[in-house]
């Protein structure tokens, strides 16, 4: 008969727990230690109940994905819920764990405030040290690097339960956890009321550049210019559209022959910005474009305009490559106005309206070629025309550095949580206290305790 396996002392499990000095990704006080993460934590990977039994689900049970884990703590916000018999064939993680993916989008994590299940995709930490504490480090750098550098060489990267259990971990003595969790909230939440002044200030440029082109094309714009070129206020008419377009017409209603070369077929998603992009774009063979009608072959100075599903989005033709578009877009080809200045008008809130109220369909709505047509435009005289542009751009660039501005402040706030999260496990922020004792006793216990 085989021999039964002698249990470990302690010592032989403390010595497999701690990271070899040659492992260590770097230097933290004297007084803490690296640990493997299986060692202060239970890994479980998750699973999914089977679809065989749909009794498993509709329930208020959270069942936890990839996409529901955002770096941030979560609720019971879930993209699906189990049942009560669902839950009895899950393995239920307990609240105050991390979630981590170790599949496809590996290293994003959550830190589940209630109890409930995973998918296969994720892998769940479950602290035997300070719950935070430990979410925190998962969200650094270096430990989302160390995982993918166990990740599996497949088609789609994963990391394995041991594999997960097998990454580093700085251990501090216990008292020491809990002040780098408070530290780190306490600068986080700082840093969370800047960002959220931020986000005001820049959801408030889309207000403003409404509010600026609302009075461009009422007229009060340039309501001094008409008074200084001695312009009359009835100078403005309502016209047609199409009484100051030489054409408009949708693409081509024939499905495109496909190619990988040739010329660029845009759809929406290459102008959903306002600006023509050529980013993964599809192609059509040369010989389509040459026969499509002038009508429907953009030229500098023309303008998109979007009409079906995300309608509404005018795009100034600004290049001379040849390229064609699909049916969910219509061409104008402006004559007798400043192209610039219908462009502009066409971004109005009024003339979105107008769009809105010809739109037809329920799952998709759809602006119609012939209603686009009759919509009205205001039409001052052509000198107007161009000031008005002038006047818009000039305050739209002014505001467009702010904007630009308060994007990378945004931007640096998730760069300065990530160097908070790093300086806090290297015992830089100032919260270590060199006489508490070696986190190696808290070790021994937890691995005493288990």
């Amino acid at each position: 008969m085989p021999k039964k396996k002698t249990a470990l002392t302690i010592e032989e499990r403390l010595q497999q727990a701690l990271v070899p000095a040659e492992e260590q990704p770097y230097e933290v006080p004297e007084n803490w230690v690296w640990v493997r993460l299986g060692a202060i934590a239970e890994i479980v990977t998750g699973g999914t109940p089977s679809k065989k039994h749909p009794e498993y689900y509709g329930g208020n049970f959270p069942f936890y994905k990839p996409s529901d884990l955002d770096q941030g703590r979560l609720t019971y916000d879930a993209s699906e819920y189990l049942s009560e018999e669902g839950k009895k064939v899950s393995r239920i993680i307990p609240k105050n764990s991390t979630a981590v993916c170790c599949i496809g989008s590996i290293g994003k994590c959550g830190y589940l405030m209630c109890e409930g299940t995973t998918n296969q995709q994720i892998n769940s930490a479950i602290p035997k040290i300070n719950s935070l504490c430990m979410y925190y480090y998962l969200c650094t750098e270096n430990f989302v690097q160390n995982l993918l550098s166990m990740a599996s060489a497949t088609t789609i990267a994963i990391v394995n339960k041991s594999k997960m259990e097998s990454c580093a971990f700085p251990l501090p003595p216990l008292s020491e956890q809990q002040r780098i969790v408070e530290r780190i909230e306490e600068l986080f939440a700082k840093l969370d009321e800047a960002k959220e002044r931020l986000q005001e200030v820049a959801d408030s440029f889309a207000v403003r550049k409404a509010a600026i082109l609302h009075k461009a094309f009422t007229g009060e714009l340039t309501k001094q210019w008409r008074c200084e070129n001695g312009v009359s206020d009835e100078s403005w008419e309502d016209v047609s559209l199409d009484s100051v377009c030489k054409s408009i017409y949708d693409g081509d209603h024939m499905p495109p022959p496909k190619s990988e070369t040739g010329i660029p077929f845009l759809v929406i998603s290459n102008v959903n910005t306002g600006f023509i992009s050529f980013e993964k774009c599809r192609f059509v063979p040369e010989e389509y474009y040459d026969g499509l009608s002038e009508t429907r072959t953009p030229e500098i100075g023309d303008i998109l305009y979007t009409i079906v599903g995300s309608y509404g989005i005018p795009v100034m033709v600004d290049t001379d490559k040849k390229f064609c578009f699909q049916r969910h877009m219509a061409l104008l080809k402006p004559k007798d106005i400043y192209n610039r200045f219908l462009w502009r008008q066409l971004q109005t809130q009024s003339f979105f309206e107008q769009a809105t109220s010809i739109a037809t369909g329920t799952a998709q709505l759809t602006v119609p070629i012939k209603g686009l047509r009759k919509l009205i435009v205001k039409c001052p005289t052509l000198p107007e025309q161009h000031e008005i542009v002038r006047l818009i751009d000039d305050l739209l660039a002014r505001d467009r550095k702010a904007q630009q501005a308060t994007e990378q402040a945004l931007a640096s706030i998730d760069l300065i949580k990530k160097s908070i999260l790093a300086r806090a496990f290297r015992g830089e922020l100032g919260t270590n206290k060199a006489s508490e004792a070696s986190a190696l006793e808290l070790l021994r216990q937890v691995l005493a305790e288990n």
